[in-house]
């Protein structure tokens, strides 16, 4: 029978106490944050640490981004020992680098040795050239080659993205020898949810789970219990067809192949949440034309990565501008048209941003493809006559009561051919850049607006002339 003693052992281990640093939502309380801040201006080093040391790695990465630059470094160097590398791998990329870039080149390397490569790599890949070089110098021969062979490789890829710790094994072996082997090699990687099975190329064959390797008899051969289908992803994909080969098929992990079909590293999906994250968040930055929309980002980027935008919907709307003054004498005669037109525009252009967002995001998730591009057109043209309907009886009925019946009809009209043309241009716009291998997210919402603000001037005020209420 246990012990006691070794029954607590095998009992969960307490629970972390986070009420006076933690509101109910997982976030630093505002008293916490103020506290730390206080201890680490009156230079009190040993307050700072003993606030800090109950936190998990994360917070302690929330905490760091929420100070003042000259706070992080002084609270850095207060809690030196608790600045693990799990701290740093949650660190914001611009807090990150920043503080890389304050600490001498043996400290950062000091730092890479403590994470897997693919942390490592994310570490090292935004610092200078020179930055580079220093830290990659410090490092141990296998720790640098590892990193090296990843910068090797594009940006957003899988070679950049995997990690090399991983464990592989030949076929011929069986559970019985496999579990002995995790067991004596030390050197191993601690954590991964499956065996890779090789064969004399080093080519992947077949994945074994351990919760297989647990439940099966030792004498089994690893052949005849390993799945031999699985998703192998070349180093050169790209890490959003990655994340997405991922949620399609409900993986764990994945063998990552070089050129000649070898296992070079793996995929875990801790890695994925973290790419379908950041994917997701920068495609609805890039629709709003606010770069990357990061509040650690500097001034000087943010500024430059809003302001062509800006600029460029300058000229668009002077576009929409240009047809407004070439119907200045309609306008003249009939001052309901002035009180009316941005209506129409208005309604067009958020019809516009809805079908423009639910393309892009198709688009994204390999929902809209060549194969299927004419029936999701006809189908976004369906959907906007039929809110165009709805809309135009509305404000048709509300023009006629306030004008006259025959402005409500050329209202109604209008809000009609512009909601269609939102439609049409939500669709066709963000393919266009995807089919010239542009990011659909970038500029879209710029050339929607340009068509649906300009269509909206032009069909009503051309439809008022045509039909004669302005004489």
């Amino acid at each position: 029978m246990a012990e006691p003693d070794d029954i607590a052992l095998l009992q969960d281990p307490p629970m972390r106490e986070d009420g006076e640093q933690l509101d109910e939502d997982n976030r630093l309380k505002p008293a916490f944050v103020d506290a730390v801040r206080d201890a680490v201006k009156e230079g009190d080093t040993g307050r700072a640490y003993e606030l800090v040391e109950p936190l998990h790695p994360a917070d302690i990465a929330d905490l760091l981004e929420l100070l003042e630059p000259a706070e992080r470094y002084a609270l850095a160097a207060a809690i030196t020992d608790l600045m693990t590398g799990e701290v740093i791998a949650e660190l914001n990329d611009y807090v990150r680098d920043e503080m890389m870039e304050a600490l001498p080149a043996a400290a950062v390397a000091t730092i890479a040795e403590q994470l897997d490569t693919d942390d490592a790599v994310q570490l090292i890949e935004d610092l200078g050239p020179e930055d580079q070089r220093a830290v990659l110098a410090e490092l141990d021969p296998e720790d640098r080659a590892a990193i090296e062979s990843a910068l090797a490789y594009p940006e957003e890829s899988a070679g950049r993205l995997m990690q090399r710790e991983l464990v592989a094994v030949p076929e011929h072996m069986s559970v019985g020898d496999l579990i002995d082997y995790l067991r004596e090699r030390d050197e191993l990687t601690t954590e991964f949810w499956e065996v890779f099975v090789v064969d004399h190329r080093h080519h992947p064959i077949g994945t074994c789970e351990l919760s297989w390797i647990l439940r099966s008899p030792r004498h089994i051969a690893l052949a005849d219990v390993m799945k031999r289908e699985q998703t192998l992803i070349p180093v050169s994909m790209d890490q959003e067809e990655v994340a997405l080969r991922f949620q399609k098929y409900g993986l764990i992990s994945a063998a990552v192949v070089d050129e000649g079909g070898r296992l070079v590293g793996q995929l875990t999906v801790d890695d994925i949440v973290h790419i379908i994250q950041e994917e997701a968040g920068e495609d609805a930055l890039l629709l709003s034309g606010a770069g990357e929309g990061d509040i650690n980002e500097p001034l000087r980027e943010t500024y430059s990565a809003r302001v062509r935008w800006l600029i460029a919907n300058l000229g668009t709307a002077v576009i929409a501008s240009l047809i407004i003054h070439a119907f200045g004498g309609a306008i003249e005669q009939l001052v309901a048209l002035a009180v009316l037109m941005p209506v129409v525009a208005s309604i067009g252009g958020n019809a516009g941003t809805q079908t423009m967002a639910v393309t892009v995001r198709a688009i994204a998730t390999n929902q809209l493809t060549q194969s299927n591009t004419r029936r999701i057109l006809t189908r976004e043209l369906k959907v906007a006559l039929m809110n165009g309907v709805t809309v135009a009886v509305l404000v048709g009925l509300a023009t006629a009561l306030v004008f006259t019946p025959q402005l409500g009809g050329v209202i109604a009209l209008a809000v009609v051919i512009n909601i269609l043309t939102a439609g049409m241009a939500g669709v066709v716009v963000p393919v266009m850049f995807d089919r010239l291998d542009q990011d659909p997210a970038v500029a879209s919402s710029v050339f929607v607006t340009m068509i649906t603000d300009s269509m909206g001037f032009f069909a009503f005020l051309g439809l008022a002339v045509a039909t004669g209420l302005t004489g």
